[in-house]
């Protein structure tokens, strides 16, 4: 039998088939379109028979790579890359829901996210129940005949939810609905949600994918049969990968094991420090034992990822003025860069949310969120308290 490769293995070596020029590294397809032999092969093409390049809002050879390279490495069969991680995660609702419709999801969500199922989705005739993630008999009541998918995202933004995908992938079976996990906090290296019965696998590729703050990009994952309905969708409403940014994050998943290693070590290390630090009223790290779902990170996570949450003694004003005394961190609308950011969920990412929204996620006025990069730890640690200590 075959021995499998490794998953660094897999996302250096797993590339496109070499052009006429026999390159070493895949070139850019920066074309908006392919030209045809013949009219026959173009008939043939645009009738799904024979697989090819038509448009670059349909295929690219770029987005081709990256796709199959994710699908690889998330051991999917199927993919759709998408303009951001947000084009990414409403096109896996939209593209399989109709009027009259229902959607569990859990209710610590990504701001934008609960944006779409409380404002945009509604208008459609499509409803949802939130739920505690943690809360299989929840979960279960709140199943109707009409629900036709679970959505939940683990660990959660901002405050590090983790929800046990071995028991949502129960239900989802027991109850034949669709299970839609957003992955983007774990990436494949961390956690991969089909293992566990995810039927669906969504990614903001702009995050650790990415890795250096570049570009933005989302992909849909799964198989064959549930992609074809998310790749019509895609194909007639637009949100289409840029080939440049498809190359780009292509290249940045060969680095992405060794980058989410050292992303994880730091941020244990700091998450270590601030849960001894007088002035924090708590730390959640998926990988500290202190952590509430600790034992379920363990089970379905390699590492606990590069996200940490606190709660700094001061509420609001302290939270503020902690981000305004930071030297070195940055403050800015993004994660998962090689470069620590630390921002301040309740008055940028979730401030769409009510003050009780945010209460019932655990979003408190002092929550501090920050996505640990790849600098040296204890220059990390120095800045963070200089800024706590002021």
């Amino acid at each position: 039998m075959k021995k499998k490769k490794h998953f660094e293995t897999i996302a250096i070596r797993h590339q496109i088939k070499k052009s006429s020029q026999h390159e070493h590294s895949v070139p850019i397809f920066l074309t908006s379109s392919f030209v045809f032999d013949d009219a026959e092969q173009a008939r043939a093409s645009f009738a799904n028979e024979i697989p090819g390049n038509i448009y670059s809002r349909f295929s690219n050879p770029n987005n081709d790579e990256f796709i199959s390279k994710l699908c690889a490495l998330e051991e999917l069969e199927d993919g759709v890359s998408t303009a951001s991680g947000m084009a990414a995660v409403f096109s896996s609702v939209a593209a399989f829901l109709d009027k009259g419709d229902h959607i569990v999801a859990s209710r610590a969500l990504f701001g934008s996210t609960h944006q779409i199922f409380t404002q945009i989705l509604p208008r459609w005739g499509i409803t949802h129940d939130y739920v505690d993630g943690n809360d299989p008999v929840l979960w279960e009541k709140r199943i109707r005949k009409n629900t036709k998918m679970l959505f939940l995202e683990t660990p959660s933004n901002p405050g590090l939810e983790v929800i046990d995908l071995e028991m949502a992938g129960r239900l989802s079976k027991k109850h034949n609905i669709l299970l839609n996990v957003d992955n983007c906090f774990a990436t494949p290296y961390i956690q991969n949600p089909a293992k566990f019965g995810a039927h669906i696998v969504t990614h903001s590729a702009t995050k650790f994918i990415d890795g250096q703050g570049r570009v933005l990009g989302g992909a849909v994952l799964g198989n064959k049969d549930l992609i074809e309905k998310v790749r019509f969708f895609t194909r007639h409403t637009g949100p289409c990968l840029s080939p440049f940014h498809g190359w780009i994050l292509s290249k940045s998943l060969e680095t992405l094991a060794v980058r989410m290693e050292r992303h994880c070590s730091n941020a244990l290390e700091l998450a270590k420090y601030l849960e001894n630090h007088e002035k924090v009223n708590w730390v959640r790290y998926p990988f500290l034992p202190s952590h509430p779902q600790y034992h379920i990170a363990r089970k379905q996570m390699k590492y606990g990822g590069g996200l940490i949450a606190f709660e700094i003694k001061g509420g609001i004003e302290k939270g503020k003025k902690v981000l305004d005394k930071v030297k070195m961190l940055s403050l800015t609308a993004n994660l998962g860069d090689s470069r620590t950011i630390i921002t301040h969920p309740a008055s940028t990412t979730h401030s769409k949310l009510t003050k009780n929204e945010r209460q019932a996620v655990g979003i408190t006025d002092g929550l501090l969120r920050v996505s640990v990069g790849l600098e040296h730890i204890e220059d990390i640690i120095d800045d963070l308290e200089g800024a706590i200590k002021n």
